[in-house]
């Protein structure tokens, strides 16, 4: 099972925007000789319609031989329907969920789409652990709040919950993540470092002014922005969150950027010396 071994390393899969999985499954298959242990699969991000990521999950399961984890939130079922994709997860042989609130749906879009959350993500780590699966959460510590030891305390009530595991936002410095491994380490579980490469000036932008959760610290924005190799540099700085996570985490969330599951060989291997 995923998030039981020593160091968990794992890819996070958006699923496409359709219903043809097969691109998506042969780029998945590309990635055998690397040493990722399973796929964390996202559902609806940014509140957009995606490929089921229930019956992805499976497709994924069946076409690697590798397990993955269902990202369940609260915001697109209800009781009734929650019950029974935990219980779906179970008949197709998915042992682990990651439990979230989702991403709240734009504003201009709440005149056609509305969110549901008739339970709220406690109950949903409950529902999770009574249907034999193995829940985690996620760990935001709101770095534009400064929201560290509020983070803290609602993921010791996720683990009376019933989480068994813990995966944080995308981080890109090391005195952040250090702090949060400080912070975390009184709960005894399992935490798992989110790990996004940046592409480009304008990408470390975008996640630091745009999305919640995430942080780009100046320093490293001002290198991209000086660097004649942008990719490069954002790549540079993975392979330091990640050699980071082995020492500190119990594992890394690799999520890929723009569906760029190609970068991965070069972030998992060491780059070629001359």
């Amino acid at each position: 099972m995923l998030y039981k071994q020593d160091f968990t390393l794992t890819v996070e899969v958006v699923p496409p925007a359709g219903p043809d999985a097969a691109p998506l499954l042969e780029a998945l298959q590309a990635l055998d000789g690397l040493p990722i242990d399973g796929f964390s699969v996202a559902s609806n991000p940014v509140a957009h319609p995606r490929l089921s990521a229930l019956a992805l999950c499976a497709l994924i399961q069946q076409h690697t031989g590798r397990p993955a984890t269902l990202h369940c939130t609260t915001r697109d079922h209800n009781r009734l329907s929650l019950q029974g994709l935990l219980w779906g997860a179970r008949a197709l042989g998915i042992e682990s969920v990651l439990v979230t609130t989702g991403d709240f749906v734009a504003l201009g879009e709440r005149a056609h789409t509305t969110t549901v959350r008739d339970v709220d993500v406690f109950d949903l780590l409950r529902m999770a652990r009574e249907a034999g699966l193995h829940p985690g959460a996620v760990l935001d510590p709101k770095p534009e709040t400064d929201g560290l030891q509020a983070a803290v305390r609602r993921l010791e009530r996720k683990a009376a919950a019933g989480a068994r595991f813990a995966v944080t936002q995308p981080l890109y410095d090391e005195s952040s993540a250090l702090e949060i491994a400080r912070a975390t380490r009184p709960l005894d579980l399992p935490i798992i470092l989110g790990v996004l490469p940046l592409r480009s000036p304008r990408h470390a932008e975008f996640l630091h002014q745009r999305v919640a959760g995430i942080a780009v610290p100046q320093s490293l924005r001002d290198r991209l922005s000086r660097s004649q190799d942008s990719t490069a540099e954002g790549l540079a700085n993975a392979r330091g969150m990640l050699d980071l996570a082995r020492r500190h985490f119990a594992g890394a969330c690799l999520m890929p950027p723009f569906d760029r599951y190609e970068i991965l060989s070069n972030l998992l291997n060491s780059p070629k010396k001359d």
